[in-house]
């Protein structure tokens, strides 16, 4: 059973208090520890502080999923701290989704300045790879040594550091190398901001606004950038000018907010048991859910960027449009996903993540299609940013999902290795198109992003079903009755129409 409760000296109210569970595993293995509550007495006075419902709530929250413990998660706005903290969260989301989205708006010049081929100018897709891919292993390990003010004071600060190099707009070799350091920062941050988002009350739509921050970021972004290039004269480096005010914004928020989040609180905050030898990152990786997710992540971020990274190319090169219209339809389809974050992220919750994922990817494969084979520059434009819409809402739905098919404890690992693994799809499917390209021509483009379309496809339809929600089961059972109407209508049409 439980060996010993601590709670925090001097704690000034309930929310501060943190249960530790010495030995979770006998507890777990009772009916979601029904019996040890039935027999736990206050172990501390009620004079405000924590007594049997406290320490139930700690219990629950140990042994069972998250989904069977609603009370137990944090709201975006209580404790009041965390209206502060998921505005942080958000403005660091605004910052990566920045870098990412200029990168499309700057390829054509960085062609011209450093006179580069498509595969060598790629390049500044693929070293960001190697930050993500450290990110991966270390976000973890992070967490526990220094919890999210480490991660708060990294990330932000790797941004800082990347933009002031940029500003000098150093050989490219440097540049190569300054964008590992912020494939590492965008990689901790991502990880840490969409585990915690992800497993709060409401965690589709507060993940939506989270992600609808990277979104506008991606949108404003290659907009400035071409207005400034095509319309100032200025040149591309002084774009980040604004990056690294941004960042420095970013790093003094960030820290602010997450102050108190040391690496002890943590542990206090995601105990394991005890018996499993092995670190949290290596059980995180043993599940088999945790590569479905990251695979899925990886296949879609590369999709993502790799259309908001080339369709300035691709629009220029292929649909013969002007450079500034070129940029608008980047920073279009960027829009699309910033609304479609903010807007489709109550219909998944209405409907339930899986069956709202399927008709996501069914609606994109389609707009892809018009995209591809209508070789107009209005209808391009237009479909590109109804296919940013439609990906919107895919990768906060699918942490949000890998919230409640893992227990707590695996969170930070199991969507940590998710995303950041995931997110170098960012870096290296765009390197991909562009190595292509250099053969074939940026045409290559739209087959590539199909090809990701039906992998991640495949991938969700693998993943187990969850029991459904009240409203998620009423909202299904409309649906099929609409498909039944459907087919009623086709049964009774003459069969000569």
């Amino acid at each position: 059973m439980v060996g010993a409760l601590e709670f925090e000296a001097g704690a000034s109210n309930v929310s501060s208090l943190t249960p530790i569970a010495v030995e979770m595993k006998p507890l777990c293995n009772s009916q979601n520890g029904e019996e040890l509550l039935q027999s736990t007495e206050d172990p501390v006075p009620r004079d405000g502080r924590a007594g049997t419902e406290e320490v139930e709530l700690g219990i629950r929250d140990a042994c069972q999923p998250p989904e069977s413990a609603v009370n137990a998660l944090q709201q975006w706005n209580n404790p009041r701290i965390n209206m502060w903290r998921v505005f942080a969260c958000c403005w660091s989301f605004f910052i990566a989704g920045g870098n990412d989205g200029a990168y499309g708006a700057l390829i054509p010049y960085l062609e011209t300045y450093y006179d580069l081929s498509y595969t060598v100018v790629s390049l500044i897709f693929l070293s960001p790879f190697v930050g993500y891919s450290l990110a991966s292993l270390l976000n973890n390990a992070v967490h526990v040594k220094f919890g999210q003010r480490g991660v708060a004071v990294i990330g932000a600060a790797c941004h800082l550091t990347t933009y002031v190099v940029v500003c000098t707009h150093p050989p490219y070799p440097v540049m190569v190398i300054a964008y590992i350091v912020v494939g590492f920062g965008n990689g901790i941050v991502d990880a840490a901001w969409c585990a915690w988002i992800a497993n709060m009350v409401s965690g589709n739509q507060v993940s939506g606004f989270l992600q609808a921050s990277y979104s506008l970021g991606a949108t404003i972004a290659p907009l400035i950038a071409t207005a400034m290039i095509t319309r100032a004269g200025w040149p591309w480096w002084t774009f980040y000018y604004f990056m690294v005010g941004g960042s420095a914004i970013e790093l003094a928020v960030l820290t602010a907010a997450f102050w108190k989040q040391t690496g002890e609180v943590f542990r206090l905050e995601n105990p394991r048991d005890p018996s499993v030898k092995v670190g949290r990152t290596r059980e995180a990786l043993s599940n088999r859910l945790t590569w479905i997710f990251a695979i899925f992540i990886l296949g879609y971020v590369g999709a993502e960027v790799s259309l908001g990274g080339w369709i300035v190319v691709f629009m220029a090169k292929v649909r013969s449009a002007s450079k500034f219209d070129s940029g608008m339809s980047a920073t279009g389809f960027w829009a699309g996903m910033t609304v479609g974050r903010l807007v489709l992220g109550f219909a998944t919750e209405k409907f339930g993540e899986r069956l709202s994922v399927i008709i996501y990817l069914a609606i994109a494969v389609g707009l892809e299609l018009i995209f591809w084979l209508v070789p107009s520059i209005v209808v391009s434009a237009i479909a590109v940013a109804f296919l940013g819409f439609i990906f919107g809402p895919l990768f906060p739905t699918a942490t949000v999902l890998l919230t409640k098919m893992l227990p707590k404890h695996l969170h930070v690992g199991s969507i940590g290795f998710a995303t950041a693994f995931g997110g170098s799809g960012g870096a290296i499917f765009p390197f991909i198109v562009g190595a292509i390209a250099s053969a074939k021509g940026v045409k290559v483009l739209q087959p590539v992003i199909l090809a990701l379309l039906a992998l991640i496809s495949a991938l969700w339809l693998m993943l187990p079903r969850l029991p459904q929600k009240d409203h998620e089961a009423e909202a299904g059972k409309k649906l099929q009755e609409f498909w039944s109407w459907l087919g009623w209508e086709r049964e009774n049409r003459n069969p000569r129409d």
